[in-house]
């Protein structure tokens, strides 16, 4: 793929149905893009893609660097990434970084972005979802069963996308965003952050769009895929 197209494995409302037992192998993911998020079998752990590399961002607060010849995601998002714009700026929160964004992208309220900061946290919140007991366990029982963590004064990298509203079920309308601290011991999918003084802060629009299915799943066949777009606000904070 070129620069700055979006790559998705499966679609948000699948992971609402608790379709996570198969997927595809990371290393398929990485042929599309070096930059997103996602998640693992069983949903088991937040994913983050930084540079190529794949984290595994666990309930239990500990972070593995994955094999993505090995591994499976039910549902990814990457991009190539190479930031169209960059800028310093301190960011006050998810609001001003909405905001942010507003005023480097004018233009961009019904394409995607791609997102990247990097620099000094103040405090960042994070959760972690554990996985599923049972096959087919929706994401809304999952993320019940989440935990969260708290880190203050810390430096690392926030990965992820905004996608417009019409997308809401096939991804997450809105700002979606994963941290991982620059020595990748910790991280998670971000409820809350303040930076402290000026962060690093590249993005891109995006206006191609590749969507791959899930094929031969019996799970996927079979869920109902109506939207819940209440419940994937809430799981997604």
């Amino acid at each position: 793929m070129a620069f700055n197209e979006v790559f998705q494995y499966s679609i948000v409302s699948a992971l609402m149905d608790g379709v996570a037992t198969h997927g595809i192998p990371i290393a398929r993911v990485l042929e599309h893009g070096d930059h997103g998020l996602g998640t693992f079998r069983n949903m088991v752990g937040e994913m983050i893609v930084v540079e190529s590399e794949v984290y595994q961002m666990k309930a239990d607060g500990s972070v593995v660097h994955i094999d993505p010849e090995t591994t499976i995601t039910p549902f990814a998002t990457v991009t190539r990434f190479r930031p169209t714009t960059t800028k310093k700026a301190a960011v006050s929160g998810k609001a001003g970084l909405e905001d942010l964004l507003n005023s480097m992208f004018p233009k961009a309220r019904n394409h995607f972005l791609a997102v990247r900061m990097d620099g000094v946290f103040t405090k960042i919140n994070v959760r972690t979802a554990g996985g599923q007991l049972k096959p087919r366990e929706g994401m809304v029982d999952v993320c019940s069963r989440q935990t969260t963590h708290t880190f203050e004064a810390v430096k690392g990298t926030i990965v992820g996308f905004r996608c417009p509203e019409y997308v809401m079920g096939v991804n997450v309308a809105g700002d979606h965003f994963h941290f991982i601290t620059e020595d990748r011991q910790r991280g998670g999918h971000i409820l809350a952050f303040e930076t402290d003084g000026d962060v690093e802060i590249g993005a891109a629009q995006l206006s191609n769009f590749h969507l791959e299915l899930p094929s031969e799943d019996e799970e996927f066949n079979e869920a109902t895929l109506k939207l819940q777009a209440q419940g994937i606000k809430k799981v997604e904070g």
